[in-house]
């Protein structure tokens, strides 16, 4: 119901959840994630961990991948913390 997520991982206990933004440069590709697509990504996150054993209460995090023209890639830990 709350949108998609590009990718799910699990890194140790955490489920890290990963949207992947492309453009010409990193910082226009990181420009390119609005607060709306951000709190689509949350609630979607959310309807995943329901499923989880743990719940809500399971470590997660929110990582983005962003990719510059050339398929170089910079992954922000933790993105939505900041």
């Amino acid at each position: 119901k709350g949108g998609e997520i590009d990718l799910v991982a699990r890194d140790g206990d955490n489920v890290v959840f990963v949207e992947v933004k492309k453009s010409k440069d990193f910082a226009r590709a990181a420009e390119s994630l609005s607060s709306r697509q951000m709190q689509r990504i949350w609630t979607a996150a959310s309807e995943f961990l329901a499923d989880e054993p743990r719940g809500q209460l399971t470590p997660s995090r929110f990582d983005v991948a962003l990719v510059n023209a050339q398929g170089q890639i910079d992954v922000i830990e933790n993105a939505f913390a900041a």
